[in-house]
């Protein structure tokens, strides 16, 4: 820091200050490595302890669902024809179903035009409805008086009347095909051409069904049979009649204008794919959904496994041979220790009001020795099966398992919370010992100077006195009549 030093004395300043300064810092520095070093321990510890606990508040949250509980599964005996899902207000039981009849929408095609998608024609309007409603009717100027125009402007007027059109051409020309997204009964789509303007194709050519064919305006029935050929062939098409979906559930007639069918069975959503084979009707089996159930008890068990594993390894104290115990960063922690003890007071405390089952052994789940939990599974089954309505009774609503427990952790793990609190003390703490650390090193820097400028004063007036008494020695050599002793 100094530069040159010693040169006068001797001395190694440079290790000389470099060990006064370690000397004076250690004590702090060790007080300060050692309390940063446990804080960010433990602010690394409650981290993970508030992931965990908050990962199994989301459980319990999944848990206190009567619907996920209660939910009624569904099975169909011909999935190609029929699926079906269940709410919680269905009723167990069979049914039996046959499907004669899909519901489907409408689709037509215009007569066909030679010029293919740039056939111009009149100026006008094109009036299109879907079951004798209107749906759509297309304003046609200079701007849209092609196939391809009026294709392009029905898709985007058509949009909110489900609409829309396409061209296809045959052998006989281009065809402007509608398609309606309404299906049932009488929902069928009808076009209407009416010109206004003069000198292109006529818009009434558009006109679906077309009017039919008067044998009074033919000279002959040879030319009215032949624009009859003519008509059949590049006249307008259906290519699809709207109708509705027929289907008897045990042997009661439905009608309906969709495929997805909701109210022929209460609680059941009816969803028809296929038509079945006449007197075979499929079966629908209606029932409690155990297996659901089962699975949500045994993640609610994962859950609180998984929860307090990881308290489990944030406080313990592991002891090794010839070695210090090595010391989790919870270890003793209060905070740790009160909020197990709440959880598992809450598991151990019967429910009143739900039947047989009021604490978890009614289930078949146990504690084990570690504090985590076992589930017997055919006890489990056996619970289910019997008191389904009291499984679910048990853990969700406002005092079952779930809303207890979550009411026991959520001052641990809310805004402003224990966990919170406890970690923003800890921050400040990892502040003040920045700061303290800051302190330290500008004292220490100080010292480093100060004492090489004491070194180097020492080192001066060292060399000087040395100068001096060369001189004087010199001197003395000098002096007349001195006799040396050699």
């Amino acid at each position: 820091m100094a530069g040159v030093t010693g040169i006068g004395s001797g001395i190694n300043i440079d290790d000389i200050v470099t060990a006064s300064v370690a000397a004076e810092k250690a004590p702090k520095q060790n007080q300060i490595d050692k309390l940063e070093t446990k804080t960010t321990t433990k602010l690394t510890a409650l981290g993970s302890l508030k992931s965990a606990v908050s990962e199994f508040q989301s459980a319990l949250a999944l848990l206190n669902s009567p619907s996920s509980f209660l939910a009624k599964s569904a099975t169909s005996s011909n999935t190609t024809a029929l699926n079906a899902t269940a709410s919680q207000s269905a009723i167990a039981g069979t049914y039996k179903v046959e499907v004669s009849q899909l519901a489907s929408s409408s689709k037509i095609a215009s007569a066909a035009f030679s010029g293919g998608s740039t056939t111009a024609f009149n100026t006008g309007s094109l009036s299109i409805k879907v079951g004798g409603e209107d749906a759509l009717t297309l304003n046609v100027d200079s701007t849209n008086n092609t196939l391809a125009g009026m294709r392009d402007a029905i898709n985007t007027q058509g949009k909110s009347a489900g609409i829309s059109a396409t061209i296809v051409t045959d052998s006989q020309g281009s065809r402007l095909v509608l398609t309606s997204s309404k299906m049932g009964d009488g929902k069928d789509i009808t076009m209407t051409g009416t010109s206004t303007g003069t000198g292109s194709t006529s818009l009434e050519a558009l006109t679906f069904p077309p009017a039919a064919l008067d044998p009074a305006d033919f000279a002959t029935t040879a030319e009215y049979d032949a624009a009859v050929a003519e008509a059949t062939l590049k006249g307008g098409k259906t290519i699809a009649t709207a109708q509705s979906a027929k289907l008897t559930v045990d042997g009661l007639a439905v009608v309906s204008d969709s495929n997805t069918i909701d109210k022929a069975i209460d609680g059941i959503s009816l969803k028809l794919t296929a038509v079945t084979e006449t007197d075979k009707p499929l079966t629908l089996t209606v029932a409690d959904n155990t297996t659901g159930v089962q699975t949500n008890v045994q993640n609610f068990v994962t859950a609180y496994n998984k929860m307090m594993s990881t308290i489990n390894s944030l406080t313990k104290v592991t002891t090794v041979t010839n070695s210090d115990p090595v010391v989790a960063g919870l270890a003793g922690d209060s905070t740790a220790r009160a909020l197990v003890s709440s959880i598992r007071n809450e598991l151990v405390s019967a429910q009143s009001g739900t039947g047989s089952i009021s604490a978890l052994a009614n289930l078949g789940i146990t504690t084990k020795q570690d504090g985590t939990l076992e589930v017997d599974t055919a006890k489990l089954t056996t619970a289910v099966s019997s008191n389904y309505e009291g499984v679910a009774a048990y853990f969700t609503g406002d005092d079952g398992l779930a809303a207890r427990l979550t009411t026991k952790l959520k001052p641990y793990t809310d805004g402003g919370g224990i966990l919170e609190q406890r970690t923003t003390a800890l921050n400040n703490t990892i502040t003040s010992l920045d700061k303290q650390q800051d302190d330290l090193d500008l004292r220490m820097t100080a010292l480093q100077t100060r004492l090489y400028k004491q070194y180097n004063a020492m080192d001066a007036l060292v060399s000087q006195l040395s100068t001096t008494a060369d001189s004087l020695a010199s001197q003395l050599d000098s002096l007349p009549g001195l006799v040396k002793k050699s």
